[in-house]
């Protein structure tokens, strides 16, 4: 394989579609449509990346692996002045190249107006990067606010459902102490989109509240929100069940049948014999409720 197409294939998939046209075979000139071996210093950071945290040990770990086996897909600059590039996607990658003590990285280097840039920018980190679901909607938002896209063109740029992302972007009609909540992993996006249904934004913080404090589950956050369960009955339930398998299911195998409870919005039960052998049962309360179930383990 050449090593055009070795550097072709390094891109992979999410940022490829936006880099048509580019060149990768060309001589690293630092020009347009390059690929170039650049200066650190000469790169200056994106001022348009919706990622504001990097985790420290992510970034040394990524550092170690630079400094071992170098940068195996190039970053993406665009050429603001003479020797002067700024970062189009790749910060982990540049960030952790400066800890690994690089003096030059190899990058693609683009021209981008500063519309292009975000929509590449944030097109990337939504494909590339792994964003909480707070920051996915926040890079749609923008999207479609400072770049004039509509859903549905959206929807076709970052290759997800319409309504993927309108139950992304619901999430930032949530109180701040909710949407703190789902970035710092309290609850997850499915509690979240249970409580955008909460009412007023009173109820919704209560709610909250009670599902962090009790590590309530996503079925029984729902039935808090439609009133078919107080906090307290929840609580005792999920105390009660756990109590009366704790010595027959493991906590691992406890957290694995809530999550399997979870995604199919359903009951479930582990049951084991003494013999260590057992069955997993799931409730379904019509033929419909058996065809979901079925459609859902299908995907």
């Amino acid at each position: 394989m050449s090593n055009a197409s070795n550097k072709r294939s390094a891109l992979g998939k999410g940022l490829g579609a936006l880099l048509q046209g580019a060149d990768a075979g060309k001589e690293m000139t630092g020009e347009p449509g390059s690929v170039s071996m650049i200066q650190i210093s000469a790169i200056e950071a994106n001022p348009f990346n919706p990622r504001t945290h990097f985790e420290k040990q992510a970034l040394e770990e990524l550092s170690q692996s630079i400094s071992i086996h170098g940068i195996i897909q190039p970053l993406t600059v665009r050429k603001v002045g003479q020797d002067k590039y700024q970062l189009i996607s790749g910060e982990r990658r540049f960030r952790a190249s400066q800890l690994a003590g690089l003096t030059e990285v190899p990058a693609y280097v683009r021209v981008a107006n500063d519309q292009t840039m975000l929509e590449m920018a944030l097109v990337e980190n939504i494909q590339r990067e792994d964003l909480n679901a707070i920051e996915v909607a926040l890079s749609y938002q923008r999207l479609i606010d400072e770049c004039s896209l509509t859903q549905d063109q959206l929807s076709q740029k970052v290759a997800k459902s319409r309504s993927s992302i309108t139950n992304f972007l619901r999430l930032l009609k949530l109180p701040a102490e909710v949407q703190a909540g789902v970035r710092d992993n309290q609850i997850s996006m499915g509690h979240a989109r249970a409580l955008v249904s909460a009412g007023d934004e009173a109820m919704q913080i209560s709610i909250y509240e009670q599902v962090v404090a009790h590590g309530l589950s996503v079925r029984d956050t729902e039935a808090l929100v439609k009133g078919e369960l107080s906090p307290q009955v929840a609580t005792e339930e999920k105390a009660s069940v756990k109590n009366t398998q704790s010595h027959t299911i493991s906590d691992t195998q406890f957290v694995f049948k809530e999550h399997l409870s979870d995604r199919l919005a359903t009951k479930v039960d582990i049951k084991k014999a003494a013999n260590g052998s057992g069955s997993i049962v799931l409730k379904f309360s019509s033929e419909n409720d058996l065809n979901r179930i079925i459609e859902l383990l299908n995907n």
